[in-house]
């Protein structure tokens, strides 16, 4: 007679319980955590899972709920442990489940919002995911107004963009440090600088840790009316070894790319085209007129983004070591905007020990924030755009050229103004001049 072990005797029976009761459900997946990244106007739910979901959905008013089932799912994560900050989500809850292997998760909301929910694949530092985006169509950004006073004394307008965020952490340095973190702490300080200089306006695209599309950021930054789109990044590699910072543009493949894509929406192209949109029919005898205005405004705005990045590299590589000691062109979606100058500045290889600690620090991030700000300032005090305050200045200013025996402080006699006026008009961190040397003279 054959012998059966103990183990096949279980096999046998469980065998024999399952032909005889009928599928049993197993439960295949589990929610192993649950982030909420709130924005202004926007909240990003991220439930983190240990295998794929297969989930369905639902909504329901008075009050609003999105009722979302996840299928062979236990209930086992507590949703009262996870933070929420929220405008939009009241609480995340369960719910009693379609059936015995599943869970029903509720999301209560404070009012009737757009909802997006899509499965995420692993990516590291995650593994599979199911988000909800939800999105308050009736909130607002704020929009520049000019006064009648400020029609031709405007601010320039700079949006200042930090890298990523929410959950998605850009690049991961080997000390475990995150670049979306790095990048706000720079973008706030570089923010802080601008707010302080007369005739400058700084916007952020984010102020926290949420996540923000590429391709919106440039649609921000058109909400604001910008003059400039500055990206702070933190490269990376897959070896230690490379270092130091680059800027980066557009290249004109991308640009060409976007260019066409733009003339394809007829609400866009009204967007770059302002006040002439209202004279311009989208005919085919006069679309020419419009790809002559975009062609136009693309070449500005290229050739703005070019000149600007080589102040900022000139200025970075006083600080830190350049890995590009020019501009480099890239196909990137934060800067694909047609009628905006855009640079992208990649600060530092997080990816390197000895520049993630660097990037890590606060006073090297201040320094970073400081020659970006120099950059620009040399840039624009150069070339203001038009109806711009430093515009007001620049034709105001007067310039002289130095001769023999001329110093800062006998200018500053003849013309009647402060050496200190004279040293910031020309970026000036000494006082000594040089024979030959052009110097703008301000008013005051």
């Amino acid at each position: 007679m054959q012998k059966f072990g103990i183990n096949t005797v279980k096999f046998v029976l469980i065998s024999i319980l399952l032909m005889g009761f009928g599928p049993v459900s197993f439960a295949k997946n589990t929610i192993e955590g649950l982030r909420i990244w709130p924005s202004p106007n926007t909240t990003r739910l991220v439930f983190d899972l240990s295998d794929t979901p297969k989930y369905t959905y639902f909504t329901l008013q008075s009050p609003y709920r999105l009722v979302v089932d996840i299928e062979n799912t236990p209930k086992t994560f507590d949703f009262s442990k996870v933070a929420n900050e929220s405008k939009l989500v009241k609480k995340v809850r369960y719910s009693k489940a379609k059936n015995s292997g599943s869970v029903r998760v509720v999301v209560e909301l404070s009012k009737n919002v757009e909802k997006n929910i899509f499965a995420l694949p692993p990516t590291s530092p995650y593994g599979d995911r199911l988000v909800i985006d939800l999105n308050d169509p009736t909130a607002s950004v704020p929009k520049v107004v000019l006064d009648a006073q400020s029609s031709t004394d405007r601010d320039i307008i700079i949006v200042i963009d930090a890298g990523h965020g929410g959950e998605d952490p850009g690049s991961i340095g080997r000390g475990g440090s995150y670049e979306k973190n790095v990048t706000l702490g720079i973008a706030k300080r570089l923010e802080s600088l601008i707010k302080k200089e007369k005739g400058l306006k700084a916007v952020m695209t984010r102020t926290g840790d949420y996540y923000i599309s590429p391709n919106k950021r440039p649609q921000l930054a058109r909400k604001h009316k910008a003059d400039l789109l500055v990206s702070i990044h933190a490269d990376a590699f897959t070896t230690p070894q490379p270092n130091g910072a680059s800027v980066w543009v557009l290249s004109m493949k991308r640009a060409n790319t976007e260019l066409g894509r733009w003339m394809e929406r007829t609400e866009r192209h009204s967007e770059l085209l302002g006040g002439a949109a209202e004279i311009i029919q989208d005919t085919a005898n006069e679309r020419y007129l419009a790809q002559a205005l975009l062609d136009m405004s693309m070449d500005h705005s290229l050739t703005t983004s070019y000149d600007l990045s080589r102040d900022v590299i000139s200025h970075l590589g006083k600080v830190t070591r350049l890995h590009k000691s020019k501009p480099q062109a890239a196909s990137l979606a934060v800067l694909t905007s047609p009628d905006i100058p855009s640079v992208l500045v990649e600060t530092g290889f997080i990816s390197n020990p000895k520049e993630e600690k660097n990037l890590n620090w606060s006073a090297y991030r201040q320094k970073l924030a400081q020659s970006i700000f120099d950059g620009i300032k040399q840039h624009f005090k150069s070339s203001p755009p038009d109806s711009s305050l430093w515009a007001k200045w620049k034709s105001e200013n007067r310039t002289h050229k130095v001769r023999s025996g001329e110093s800062l402080s006998l200018l500053a006699q003849r013309y009647k103004v402060r050496v200190s006026s004279i040293k910031k008009a020309n970026n000036l961190n000494t006082s000594v001049v040089r024979i030959g040397q052009v110097l703008t003279i301000p008013r005051n």
